[in-house]
């Protein structure tokens, strides 16, 4: 069982296979300072994957030289969606649905955490609301 507040291996968005599904296939929105690429699938067996959820972060090298400040863009961002994803991820598993979500860091500058924190949880909500939209037009 997986612990409340983690974000585990299997939870990261890393196979190259579904991350060129995900831009192929999914559906954007902008919410400044990210661009969010989501696809939500139904879930085909639970043999295929415990978890419901997968998440990635990517920080563009043009506006972030060091690697030092991309990666700390992507540590901010991986915390902020590990503390607030409990009611999405809820709601995927109650929907029987698959969500694979890949932030895109769009801005010139260092967030700071707390900016972090409140836009990430606008993204969720956001989410949350196209799940439960997609979920009632398919019933």
């Amino acid at each position: 069982m997986p612990k409340e507040f983690s974000l585990g291996r299997n939870e990261r968005l890393k196979s190259r296979k579904l991350i060129e599904q995900l831009f192929a296939e999914g559906k954007h929105f902008i919410l400044a300072p990210y661009r969010v690429y989501y696809l939500v699938k139904t879930k085909e067996s639970k043999a295929a994957s415990s978890f419901n959820m997968k998440f990635g972060i990517g920080v563009s090298g043009k506006n972030f030289k060091k690697a030092v400040e991309r990666n700390k863009i992507k540590r901010l961002t991986r915390e902020a969606y590990r503390l607030q994803k409990k009611e999405l991820s809820a709601l995927v598993r109650v929907n029987k649905k698959q969500l694979n979500i890949f932030f895109i860091y769009t801005a010139k500058d260092l967030p700071r955490f707390n900016i972090v924190m409140e836009k990430v949880k606008l993204i969720l909500n956001k989410l949350a609301k196209l799940i439960d939209e997609n979920n009632s037009s398919d019933s």
